[in-house]
């Protein structure tokens, strides 16, 4: 069986059996991982190691490129696994970064929505009758407790990612938003995150693993997450395409400017 669906189906049994034996409970509070704390991060020598084979058989997509920078990783940031990223927790994922600051990185995973209904996971009276299902967020934390909201109106309490959408993780305001009945298309849940120290994380984009583009909430509450990622290597594909044409055509210019001077404009 593909290693990603052995994962998945191991996530998801592992969620049934937390919600037969005891509700998950909403964190009330939630601290970004810090980079002296291994336990709250992604293990990264697994990650290497299933990379680096998969780099070797694909070379041709690891050439440097202006949405592989570092330097524009930060919150509200969508992390686009690369082909080669052979790790099962993120093989085939689109990651939201919701943290980024000095002590690491966190984001949650949009497109492995499970079938299990939130009224099965959450001890609240408001989701009992909540069938819209919950998505694993990422490898850590799976008893951790987020949501992603778009609301027209300013929420207290709750992190502004980008736009009008918001990252909640206090646990009374949770608890007010599901009780005004949400529209599941602009409210997801998620059990569990993706958390990396910066240098961990900057290090992995460096590599190639992770395309990184501006989010939209089109991208965020996608109505298809199964084809999400696709649709997103897909752009990006396009996108060096382009780019690489781009760069010959200006090469060909500057070789014609240099041997027919003023003529090429």
């Amino acid at each position: 069986m593909h290693m990603r669906k052995r994962f998945l189906f191991a996530m998801l049994f592992t969620i049934v059996a937390l919600a037969a034996a005891e509700r998950v409970r909403v964190y009330t509070e939630f601290d970004a991982p810090k980079a002296n704390d291994s336990q709250l991060v992604n293990m990264p020598g697994r990650w290497l190691k299933a990379f680096r084979a998969n780099s070797e058989l694909q070379p041709a997509l690891f050439l440097p490129i202006q949405f592989r920078n570092p330097q524009d990783l930060g919150v509200g940031k969508l992390l686009v696994a690369s082909r080669s990223l052979g790790d099962p927790d993120f093989a085939r994922t689109v990651v939201l970064l919701v943290r980024y600051d000095e002590k690491g990185a966190l984001g949650l995973i949009l497109n492995r929505r499970t079938g299990v209904p939130l009224s099965r996971v959450l001890d609240l009276e408001a989701a009992k009758d909540r069938s819209d299902p919950v998505y694993l967020g990422g490898p850590v934390g799976p008893s951790a407790v987020f949501a992603l909201f778009e609301s027209s109106a300013k929420m207290e309490k709750a992190e502004n990612i980008f736009g009008k959408v918001y990252l909640i993780s206090d646990k009374a305001l949770f608890e007010q938003t599901i009780a005004a009945r949400p529209d599941p298309g602009v409210f997801h849940v998620y059990l569990g995150y993706a958390g990396w120290t910066q240098d961990q994380l900057r290090a992995e984009a460096q590599l190639g693993a992770w395309f990184v583009f501006p989010a939209d909430a089109a991208t965020v509450f996608n109505s298809d997450p199964d084809s999400l990622w696709l649709q997103m290597i897909q752009k990006t594909e396009l996108q060096l395409a382009k780019g690489e044409a781009g760069e010959k055509l200006d090469g060909r210019s500057a070789g014609l400017q240099n041997t027919f001077p003023g003529r090429v404009r």
